[in-house]
């Protein structure tokens, strides 16, 4: 099915309900003799049934397309034109699902390497993923854009991403540092009486406090450290984004330090580029085979205190190294009170294709392998922190 325009883009029905079903129909399915519409358009709908029929067209077909015929013809200027005429004609939503249909049955990405290219289409995470992919190949009269590009995006993610991961870590670390058995001088009584209220007793009037709380003195105050273990290869572009956009939050708050390690088959630290999360991502290298054993093995000679330190493998988990030795790893981690998470992917884009059984094997030491979206990572993030149950999202 292709992507359908907004039934408020037109005037053209006059308000006629059932004429507007056949509108919508016939921009659907292409107007072929056999469609059954009967409906013809004229104006901007036939210029969007154009814009349409460009890619969904029959010479797109034999790349798993629909029965028109047009297409783009790999022409700059005519590529061009048309990422010109879809953000005219459709919603941002529906124009950067067709420029990523573009890009996988057109065989369009190429093209995404010259600078007047780039200026012309809708950035996104998919479309930071795709000139990440390119960026060995770019030339440097496009670079600049590309980067320009990626950092609109990057910013537009941190803005939404930051405020509530702070607020939710600042909780995080501040519950995780209250102690329960303090001096008396120690004692938090606000937060003594709040935890104690069930244990009011009416006839005294007052509360017998079961459970104290207290400040957490100087000494006992210590640095979290948390480690962004992050699988590069290609099907895990908007996971790498995403994670680039995290690593620099988390960098940001003054009780945890944060490192960033990047893999293929080979290992990269990009802890030191953290303070900017697009020279992190033109860091990476996506695409590739997949060794988390290596990576693994980098990040746990790194751990100075295992009891403070949360381990976030993000992995669809296809792994090519040694995979015992992966799970030995990650058992000995956890053994020595390094909390261990596991994400499948950080993206909105649900659950992907993964390796059931090392999922499997990771569950069984305690590691469960779930998909996690960018809104629920602080949440996840705070309950690591805490050492309290992963908050696991439905499959669903």
């Amino acid at each position: 099915m292709t992507a359908e325009p907004m039934s408020g883009d037109t005037g053209s029905t006059g308000g006629d309900p059932a004429e507007e079903r056949l509108r919508r129909w016939r921009l659907v399915l292409g107007g072929e003799p056999a469609d059954g519409t009967g409906h013809t358009l004229t104006g901007r709908d036939a210029a969007m049934d154009g814009a349409l029929t460009a890619l969904y067209g029959k010479e797109t077909a034999r790349r798993g397309g629909g029965d028109r015929a047009a297409g783009l013809g790999g022409s700059t200027p005519a590529v061009a034109r048309w990422l010109g005429d879809i953000r005219t004609y459709f919603p941002s939503p529906v124009v950067r699902v067709m420029q990523r249909d573009a890009i996988d049955r057109l065989g369009l990405a190429t093209l995404l390497l010259e600078p007047e290219m780039l200026e012309a289409v809708e950035a996104d995470v998919h479309l930071v993923g795709t000139l990440l992919s390119l960026n060995q190949a770019m030339p440097e009269t496009a670079k600049e854009t590309a980067r320009a590009v990626v950092r609109k995006v990057v910013e537009d993610l941190r803005e939404r991403l930051a405020a509530r991961t702070r607020a939710t870590l600042a909780g995080a670390l501040d519950r995780s540092a209250r102690v329960t058995r303090p001096r008396h001088r120690d004692i938090d009584w606000h937060r003594t009486i709040s935890a104690n209220l069930r244990h009011y007793l009416p006839e005294y009037r007052t509360v017998v406090p079961q459970r104290l709380v207290g400040y957490a003195r100087a000494s006992r105050s210590v640095r979290r450290e948390v480690v962004l273990c992050v699988d590069q290869s290609g099907s895990m572009a908007a996971s790498v984004v995403y994670a680039s956009v995290f690593g620099a939050v988390l960098a940001s708050v003054p009780s945890i330090e944060t490192r960033l390690v990047v893999f293929d088959t080979a290992v990269a630290d990009l802890t030191d580029r953290l303070d900017d999360p697009v020279d992190v991502l033109f860091g990476t290298r996506l695409g590739g085979g997949t060794d988390i054993n290596r990576a693994l093995a980098y990040c746990q000679a790194r751990i100075s205190r295992p009891a403070e330190t949360v381990v976030v493998l993000i992995s669809d988990l296809y792994e090519g190294g040694i995979r015992d030795e992966m799970l030995g790893r990650v058992a000995a981690m956890r053994a020595a009170g390094v909390r261990f998470v596991t994400l499948l992917a950080l993206s909105d884009e649900g659950t992907p294709a993964y390796d059931r059984e090392h999922a499997a094997a990771l569950a069984a030491l305690g590691a469960p392998a779930f998909a996690c979206t960018p809104d629920h990572f602080p949440e996840v993030m705070a309950a690591a922190i805490e050492g309290r149950p992963l908050p696991i999202p439905d499959a669903g």
